[in-house]
């Protein structure tokens, strides 16, 4: 995995990230508590194919049932500090000030979004992540409630097919993303994937954000190829 440590005295600006993700790289911190950011360019990259998203038949029940309210890009600050939040087998964070700060910024410009879940009045579970062109770069996720995360994503992979993207970047693959679907990619492939993807003119909310559960899938079995 290529690595290259940044600066920390050169801020980094919201134009300067963007262009990094349409070159293959994007920052991570060493924790919390960093006050600087590194640019990573893996050798193998994690993508989740949008026309062979796999859904477990339990969670199609889950969200077909809308037992969440799915909010889009309503509330930033309460996802990232759901992603910061310590989790079973993630005890500490990479989200440090510069993180919040960049992607705070990307949210206020439209480049950034959110996938929310709700429940109760509260927000329960969330992703985060970057749209430029045809590509959708998935930051991180978290849930308080029993697939909350998992539903917000198979909202945010029908928004995409529902927009025209063609490449959503997991980063990396982990085993809670190969159950939908992750595939590793050579630093190549992902490099055509992702030229290819900003060529596209997409729409993150060609889909409604107030699409009920029945739509979602109908959108993912639309945007699944037979077999």
């Amino acid at each position: 995995m290529a690595g290259y440590k940044d600066d920390i005295v050169m801020e980094i600006t919201p134009q300067v990230l963007l262009k990094a993700y349409a070159c293959g790289l994007f920052p991570m911190a060493e924790s919390a508590d960093d006050p600087g950011l590194f640019w990573l360019e893996p050798e193998h990259r994690g993508i989740l194919p949008l026309d062979s998203f796999h859904i477990p038949k339990r969670l199609k029940r889950t969200i077909r049932s809308d037992v969440f309210e799915i909010r889009v890009s309503t509330d930033f600050q309460g996802v990232i500090d759901g992603c910061a939040e310590p989790m079973p087998g993630r005890q500490k964070t990479w989200i440090n000030r510069e993180i919040r700060r960049l992607y705070g910024e990307l949210f206020d410009m439209g480049y950034c979004h959110t996938v929310e879940a709700w429940q109760d009045g509260a927000l329960v579970g969330g992703l985060y992540g970057v749209s430029l062109n045809g590509a959708f770069f998935g930051e991180s996720m978290f849930a308080f409630r029993t697939d909350a995360s998992k539903v917000c994503l198979a909202h945010l992979v029908a928004r995409l097919i529902a927009g025209g993207y063609s490449l959503l970047d997991t980063q990396f693959v982990t085993e809670h993303l190969s159950r939908f679907g992750t595939v590793e990619v050579s630093q190549a492939d992902y490099n055509k994937l992702l030229a290819e993807a900003l060529q596209l003119e997409t729409d993150f909310y060609a889909l409604s954000p107030q699409a009920s559960g029945e739509e979602v899938l109908n959108v993912l079995a639309s945007g699944n190829k037979p077999g």
